[in-house]
């Protein structure tokens, strides 16, 4: 990316552009997403590997309450609350690595907006590829395919053919209800 300096919109000149002052604002997006980015996958990964080493340990709690089953019955009642307790707490873990696995899926849709950004801004900084209707076909094309889902590459064919942003969202919030409701979506983690 160049760096864009002289005129601005508080210190206008002759050489000041609505285009200059916008790639200023998208570099500035794209720096504030990957700043944001950096700092959430930080905290996350650490939470993350607390709660998978949180569940391990569960699980072994709950293996060992079963051999105490199987060796002696005198305390049955005990043996029962810490397993029940300890399935509740497992329960939770299970739960909050979930979220992390949903909130990777996130980190990794908000990447794709930004190198998008990124790319939109050298695209609009070359003036040889700013009036190019193949350039920027190109770039739509790159945006594109790095959507993972179908319901994502079908909303960003509604935009690009002119469904206005809030029509084309609305279909893509319907289009992943419905698939919600027709199927459970398995997660991978990290």
């Amino acid at each position: 990316m160049s760096y864009l300096s002289g005129s601005t919109s508080s210190r206008p000149d002759l050489d000041w552009s609505q285009l200059k002052e916008t790639i200023v604002m998208l570099n500035l997006a794209v720096t504030q997403i990957d700043q944001s980015m950096n700092e959430g996958n930080s905290s996350v990964s650490t939470l993350s590997t607390s709660f998978t080493g949180l569940a391990t340990n569960l699980s072994d709690i709950q293996s060992s309450i079963s051999q105490l089953h199987q060796e002696n019955d005198s305390s049955t009642k005990m043996k029962l609350i810490i397993e029940g307790s300890t399935s509740t707490a497992l329960d939770k873990v299970h739960s909050a690595i979930i979220a992390f696995q949903f909130y990777d899926k996130l980190s990794q849709r908000l990447d794709h907006v930004s190198e998008s950004l990124s790319s939109l801004t050298t695209l609009i900084s070359n003036p040889e590829e700013l009036y190019s209707p193949i350039a920027w076909q190109a770039l739509q094309e790159t945006i594109r395919s790095k959507y993972t889902m179908e319901e994502e590459r079908r909303m960003f064919d509604r935009v690009v053919s002119g469904v206005p942003i809030e029509e084309a969202l609305i279909e893509f919030k319907q289009d992943m209800a419905n698939k919600s409701s027709c199927e459970t979506e398995e997660i991978e983690l990290f």
